[in-house]
């Protein structure tokens, strides 16, 4: 019996979905340019049956599945854009567009929240399920926009999850506190005063200040942070001078913040700001330091993170669950959605059995396909688990207790 099958999958419907997930990975479409992605999906939703199907935020797609009761209404969340990448799979249904690639696994999201849809019209939950179908994740600012436009207005929880290599197909990470990372970028410009690179004593060096700033910047997870709390500070870019014998009169230095909890977010951004302003003055400088605000920690709570692992225990049994590998420093927007709800983001296991580990956002990134049924099928008993929890005063604890687990 294949695993399909085993999660409640005909041959028909399971051959439907592979189709779909090759069909999204044949045609890859970058962030706020997924037409044909949105209205591919727009189509399969009302394939289903489902109702109220309407585009918002301009290629999101968002589409309910009715309830059999009048249960709490839930969503699961499925990103459905690409990144700019030449794939390099050799996959038969590769890429036709040439430097995009769903080189983050899009179209497996996409693809499984369309099955969970699937499951869940053939076995309601007893409360409505909002089908979202995001875009522009890669961006960090799809699921900020659905929210402004209020299509998930009425939902009191949320479940999304993503692909991962280093989990073996069947194995799922459903665990609560940080699971992914805040995404902040910075930008530091020294301000000094050139001069003759053979007479330096005549300028305020700003390359020197920014070596002596570099090695400084290390100091902040090692030396400010809680060692038991994870964080990255990273200078990806230095840009200065113009030739060999010139001491220019500015250097300009950029990076990334990756923190799990708020307090440790706001300590690295003031840390950083204070740490720059301090090492330019030892140097005569001047420090000028801005931020890129991005996507706040993914900090999973307790009770929705409590109906995901029953869901993974009752579809997969217990041995599926398995905690998270390390701390996960990357980012992801479906943190704005907890800001706004409660709700759980899992990690879905996508190596097939003995098969090596690649890395996302890289060109040769493949998936498990049979991802998509074990995707599906743990979003839609999440769903199905949270619908039945019902009661006013819960619901808004539950959402204050993860808005500030978030912070």
């Amino acid at each position: 019996m294949s695993l399909a099958t085993k999660l409640g999958f005909s041959d028909e419907a399971a051959a439907w979905l592979t189709a779909l997930r090759r069909e999204l990975h044949r045609d890859p479409e970058l962030s706020w340019k997924e037409e044909r992605t949105a209205a591919r999906l727009e189509a399969e939703l009302k394939s289903l049956g489902a109702t109220d199907i309407r585009r918002v935020a301009g290629t999101g797609v968002v589409g309910r599945i009715r309830g059999r009761n009048e249960g709490r209404t839930v969503a699961i969340r499925g990103d459905i854009d690409a990144l700019p990448i030449e794939e390099a799979t050799g996959l038969d249904f590769a890429s036709s567009n040439r430097g995009v690639m769903h080189a983050c696994g899009h179209d497996v999201h996409a693809s499984w929240a369309v099955g969970a849809g699937l499951l869940l019209s053939n076995s309601p939950a007893d409360g409505d399920v909002l089908l979202v179908l995001q875009p522009a994740e890669e961006v960090g600012e799809g699921a900020a926009a659905i929210l402004e436009t209020g299509a998930l207005d009425e939902a009191k929880m949320i479940v999304g999850a993503h692909v991962d290599r280093r989990y073996e197909l069947g194995q799922v990470v459903a665990q609560e506190g940080p699971v992914n990372a805040s995404t902040d970028n910075f930008k530091i410009e020294l301000i000094g005063a050139g001069a003759h690179a053979a007479r330096p004593h005549e300028s305020a060096d700003p390359i020197v200040g920014a070596a002596a700033l570099i090695t400084a910047l290390q100091t902040l997870v090692s030396r400010r942070l809680d060692p038991s709390i994870p964080a990255v500070v990273t200078v990806g870019t230095v840009h200065a001078g113009t030739a060999d014998n010139i001491i220019p009169p500015r250097a300009e230095l950029t990076g990334t913040i990756r923190a799990v909890t708020r307090a440790s977010r706001d300590l690295l951004v003031e840390e950083l700001k204070r740490i720059s302003v301090q090492v330019a003055q030892a140097y005569r400088l001047e420090a000028r330091v801005t931020f890129d605000t991005g996507t706040p920690p993914v900090v999973n709570p307790p009770e929705p993170t409590g109906w995901a692992r029953e869901a993974v225990r009752a579809v997969l049994g217990e041995k599926a669950l398995v905690p998270l590998v390390g701390s996960n420093m990357g980012g992801e927007d479906f943190a704005y959605y907890l800001e706004r709800m409660p709700g759980c983001f899992l990690r879905i296991g996508a190596r097939e059995p003995g098969g090596p580990w690649l890395p996302a956002h890289s060109p040769g990134f493949t998936v498990a396909e049979e991802s998509i049924f074990v995707g599906a099928a743990v979003l839609a008993e999440t769903a199905r688990r949270a619908a039945a929890h019902h009661g006013g005063t819960e619901d808004s604890e539950v959402a204050r207790s993860a808005i500030h687990r978030s912070r």
